[in-house]
Order: C-alpha cells, then structure tokens, then sequence
C-alpha cells in the first residue's frame, strides 16, 4: 500500500482488523522489521508498519528530512486511513518519530510504546551522528553488519535465533545509504526533550538493560518527563528489544490493549 505525499510515495504494510496500532521501525530498517509482532498481533489489531522515506520500498528524492517530517508522515497516514487515533509502538528512530508525533499531533495517538529510544541524544550528538552519516554512505553496506548486530542484540538471542538475525540484518543491507545517511543528519538535530511534558498520551517506556545505543538513562529521561508513562528495564536485552524479547512485546501488547 502506498499514500503519495509531496516529496514521495509513503510505503506501508496494512494487515488485520480491529483498532489501529501503527509500528514505526528503527534507522536502516524497514516496516517488514515487525513481521513477527505484526503476526501476533493481526488476529486482534489492524495493523499498520509504513517505511521511513528511503526506508523499504518508500521513495525518496534525496532531500534532507527531519524527524519532525517523519512524524508529520505518519500524522497524515493516520488521517489517511481514518481509523484513529492510533496505539502506536515504536522502536529507537521510530521511537523519536513517536515522540515527535505525540508532540506535535495529538489527536492522531491513543497510546504509545516508545522501546529504546530518546527525546534528544545528548550535546554531542550532531558531531557523532553526523560521523556515523559519513560512515553510512562510505563503508560498504555488509562491513557495517558487525557494528550494528552487536548493538541490536544479545549474545544469547544471536545464539538463539540466527535466522531472525539474519532476516533483520538483510532489511539493513538492503536500505539506500544515502537515506541512512539524511536519517543519521535528523537524528543528530533532533531535540524534543523539553517539550514532552505536552505529550498527553498514556506510554509505556521500556528500554534493554544492555543497550548502549540509547541506555537505560535516555528512557529513563523519556519517563521522567511524559506525564502519564510507566518505565520497565528489560534484563539482559539489547537495542532491538521488540524484536529481541517476547517479554517486552507482551508488556508492549498489555498496554496496547488498554
């Protein structure tokens, strides 16, 4: 499915029936990221998993976006699909656009479950985003694998469950680097940390004790400053906890249900 908008067309997977949840994907991934939470949770939700611009099979003409754009994407998706307002669950990029969301299109949230993500990546962040943009469009796509998978995910879940490794790893090499990179730039100028007392919409935090991507202390700031939020410390999980933990997904889907 797609929903054109002015800079291109918007790609998402829409599946099942029954009231919205909308799941946004982190950088470098894509809406197929959910493929197994998506079939967990079809048979009680409509659910609806759209591409990032130059994510998947989104277009993209090559402009720089910020992540107040993504978020007024998926503002518009909703109101496209005229089934809101949304359970929207999100995962580190996708988590910025949910808070960017929250803020900024109120009516269009429900609810909210923001997993390893932030408000704002601290006052170097510009510099370091901006290095790890340079490294998206210069490092061959499969040499950034060993970087990323470390900080995705457990060594128990690589033991564990090398396929769905692999599956993920698969949507990151097959992402536009030059997207990766715009992605990377918004990123780095994102800062909606003293703007979350707006977000009126119930969240729950959850965050991998060992994510060092965005650790425990970012959730924790996402917490302290949403009004109506609970926070959970996943023991032992890494970035991807949505991905990684089906414990974090059931606390995920609990609130969803609410």
């Amino acid at each position: 499915m797609t929903l054109e908008r002015p800079w291109g067309s918007l790609n998402y997977l829409d599946e099942g029936s029954g009231p919205l949840v909308v799941l946004l994907h982190p950088l470098a991934e894509a809406g197929e990221l959910w493929r197994r939470w998506i079939d967990e949770l079809t048979p009680h939700f409509r659910v609806v998993a759209p591409d990032a611009r130059g994510h998947g099979d989104s277009s993209w003409g090559g402009q720089q976006f910020s992540v107040a754009d993504l978020a007024d994407d998926v503002a518009a998706l909703i109101e496209h699909l005229d089934a809101g307002p949304a359970r929207v669950a999100a995962l580190s990029m996708g988590g910025c656009t949910a808070v960017a969301l929250a803020v900024r299109h109120p009516r269009a949230v429900h609810s909210l479950v923001l997993a390893d993500t932030t408000a704002d990546y601290g006052p170097d962040k510009a510099v370091a985003w901006g290095e790890r943009a340079e490294k998206a469009v210069t490092v061959p796509r499969e040499k950034q694998l060993l970087f990323q998978v470390d900080r995705w995910f457990s060594p128990g879940f690589l033991e564990r469950d090398p396929a769905e490794v692999e599956r993920v790893s698969r949507i990151f090499t097959e992402t536009d680097s030059r997207a990766h990179a715009a992605a990377c730039r918004a990123l780095g100028a994102y800062d909606d940390s003293a703007r979350l007392g707006e977000i009126t919409a119930p969240a729950l935090v959850l965050v991998g004790e060992d994510d060092y991507a965005t650790p425990p202390a970012m959730a924790e700031a996402l917490h302290a400053g949403i009004p109506a939020s609970h926070f959970h410390v996943l023991p032992e999980v890494r970035h991807l906890s949505l991905v990684e933990s089906p414990h974090a997904r059931a606390l995920a889907r609990e609130h969803l249900d609410r």
